[in-house]
């Protein structure tokens, strides 16, 4: 089951039925659209279909999804999860609504959720893989601790097209500098 998380500033907290209309919003976003594999166009119908795809991911063990929201846990700022791979390994990946970038949104929940999966799930690696032409999110990693290690070419693919990656990893050990 999906824990809420806190820092007394951002709160992730299991999605419910009733953020359907705030994914909607989110993904409308041009940004979101450029750098996510989302449907285009994203409808309500593909937002109940994500919301009852991450409980029967979660609930296979495959994901744990969680809607950042503000400090009440209300308004939905975004999408954060971490899809454990293999061999103690696992990929973390969000978004943030326009009117939420730029206040250290996304960075206090990268920061939230790697804690908790480093602890809780036992993790001994966590990665981001981040467009080179995303600044915004690489900036993200390493506001959170995590360090570049490098560029996994042609790593993505989004409608078709293949996109280089870079390639961020937070280790239990470094979870003190992310603070």
């Amino acid at each position: 089951m999906t824990p809420t998380l806190t820092d007394g500033v951002v709160t992730l907290r299991p999605w419910r039925a009733e953020d359907v209309d705030a994914v909607v919003g989110i993904c409308q976003d041009p940004e979101i659209v450029r750098f996510t594999r989302i449907p285009v166009p994203y409808t309500r119908d593909d937002a109940l279909m994500f919301l009852a795809q991450q409980v029967a991911r979660e609930q296979r063990g495959d994901v744990a999804s969680f809607a950042i929201a503000d400090a009440a846990g209300e308004a939905v700022l975004g999408s954060i999860d971490v899809r454990p791979t293999a061999e103690g390994r696992a990929t973390i990946g969000y978004l943030v609504a326009a009117p939420a970038r730029g206040r250290g949104v996304a960075s206090r929940a990268v920061r939230l959720l790697s804690r908790w999966a480093l602890e809780e799930l036992g993790l001994a690696r966590l990665e981001i893989h981040v467009r080179p032409d995303n600044p915004a999110s690489q900036r993200v990693a390493e506001r959170a601790g995590f360090r570049r290690e490098g560029v996994l070419r042609s790593y993505l693919e989004s409608r078709g097209e293949r996109h280089d990656a870079m390639i961020f990893s937070l280790l239990p050990e470094d979870v003190g500098s992310a603070s």
